[in-house]
């Protein structure tokens, strides 16, 4: 990776923002939702309601004491009616909660605003909340706020890119609650003693930046950062470097140079909670896809399922061929529309079979397209040729473990190879020989 580089490499990719302008509108209760323990990085919830109990919005239904964990309530009222253990979204087998809702959406009673008054309190409230990095990683926001090296860490990034084909709910969410995403920021510099934040924001929102800049324009410690309309500027090292100029270099965390990085959606859900005490129990997301008969951005109880999203939103024109959860460069590809919305998902697509369909792959032909488009600097093809070769120490010798998975290499591949899936398949390979260089 050159060090001195402006900007990192990446490609234009089609927009397909289809939703693009349309607010976020509210989902009715579905008649049942099937609540997963699984929805963060770390270890699974456990729950702690049964069968036949009575819950409320709001109300704790998972928990557990290991410290990489975050709490799960209930995003409805109605009744338990069963622990289903199944494949989550995740392709992990794992227990959901199954609540047959009332209607009421009744609030429990432990949902009062919390006392925050220094920072231990501030990172009590995160993990309340049952926050985690809403940008699709998952992660443990009480973790991520508190590093092991906190007097190096000065800087704070919102990530508002949203670069990925099709979603636009991130962009709406700033324009319908920037006030709160300022406020929110305001509190995360606070509490965690910060000097700085950065809101990253892709050039292609000129409302969201002005609204922004406006917001802060007597704000000397919150700044705004265009970001080059290109994918993927909000992938973290990229959005890192695109806002400070540090370079994050695989195996490594954001704290490691100084940052923190948090999605703006994420910071939203934290300022509501200090505001109300609800903690994180809805999702707002963008529903799009050439067989989704009327494109939204919907905000659902947390455990809806995809089809009752899907009839909310007209049906199906056609026979869905692929259904992917999140973006189309980044999602994961979904058995069927029988599973739930988690706490990280921010968009459901799906695609009749003229946009699932892919050709076959031809020979390389050793165009380099691959090569200049990874903002990594790394080299597609030859990891390709060592993985096929099951050579480990090719893979680390070309880096195969800085890899971030954004898919550009695969997307402008003449000859149709799935070299970042490749890559994905190298770097657990080298994870398996026991080396991370």
């Amino acid at each position: 990776m050159s060090s001195v580089s402006k900007h990192l490499k990446g490609i234009h990719v089609d927009h397909c923002k289809n939703t693009a302008g349309q607010p976020i509108v509210q989902m009715p209760v579905p008649e049942k939702v099937y609540i997963p323990m699984v929805q963060h990085i770390g270890a699974p919830c456990q729950p702690t309601v049964a069968v036949g109990d009575h819950v409320k919005v709001g109300q704790l239904i998972g928990d557990n004491t290991a410290p990489m964990c975050a709490p799960i309530h209930s995003s409805v009222s109605g009744e338990v009616t069963a622990l289903v253990k199944g494949m989550t979204a995740q392709g992990i087998v794992d227990t959901s909660i199954e609540i047959t809702t009332d209607g009421k959406q009744e609030v429990a009673e432990t949902v009062v605003p919390p006392t925050v008054g220094n920072k231990e309190e501030f990172l009590a409230a995160v993990r309340s909340c049952g926050l985690v990095g809403l940008g699709g990683a998952a992660f443990p926001t009480h973790i991520k706020y508190n590093p092991r090296n906190p007097e190096q860490v000065d800087t704070l990034i919102l990530n508002g890119a949203e670069c990925e084909p099709y979603i636009t709910v991130d962009h709406m969410t700033m324009l319908e609650h920037a006030e709160e995403i300022v406020e929110g920021t305001k509190n995360i510099l606070k509490y965690l003693n910060l000097k700085q934040a950065i809101i990253g924001i892709e050039g292609n929102k000129p409302d969201a930046i002005a609204k922004f800049n406006e917001l802060v324009k007597n704000e000397p410690n919150i700044s705004v950062c265009e970001l080059l309309q290109q994918y993927p500027q909000g992938a973290e090292r990229v959005l890192i470097y695109e806002c400070t100029g540090k370079h994050l270099i695989a195996g490594k965390l954001p704290a490691d140079v100084g940052v923190i990085v948090s999605n703006v959606t994420t910071v939203l859900k934290l300022q509501q909670f200090l505001d109300s005490g609800m903690p994180l129990v809805s999702k707002s997301l963008t529903v799009d896809g050439n067989v989704v008969k009327e494109p939204k951005n919907v905000e659902v109880p947390i455990g809806t399922p995809i089809i009752d999203i899907i009839e909310f939103c007209g049906g199906y024109t056609g026979e869905p061929k692929k259904i992917l959860m999140g973006g189309p460069m980044m999602g994961r590809a979904l058995p069927d529309d029988g599973k739930c919305i988690i706490k990280g998902n921010n968009a459901i697509l799906a695609f009749d079979a003229t946009f699932a369909n892919m050709n076959p792959e031809t020979a390389c032909i050793n165009c380099g397209r691959c090569v200049k488009a990874c903002p990594m600097n790394l080299m597609p093809t030859a990891l390709f040729k060592a993985f096929e070769r099951k050579d480990v120490d090719t893979l680390k010798k070309y880096h195969v473990m800085s890899c971030m998975d954004c898919g550009c290499c695969t997307y402008v591949c003449p000859a149709r190879k799935q070299l970042s899936f490749i890559n994905k398949l190298g770097k657990s390979l080298v994870l398996a020989e026991g080396g991370k260089k």
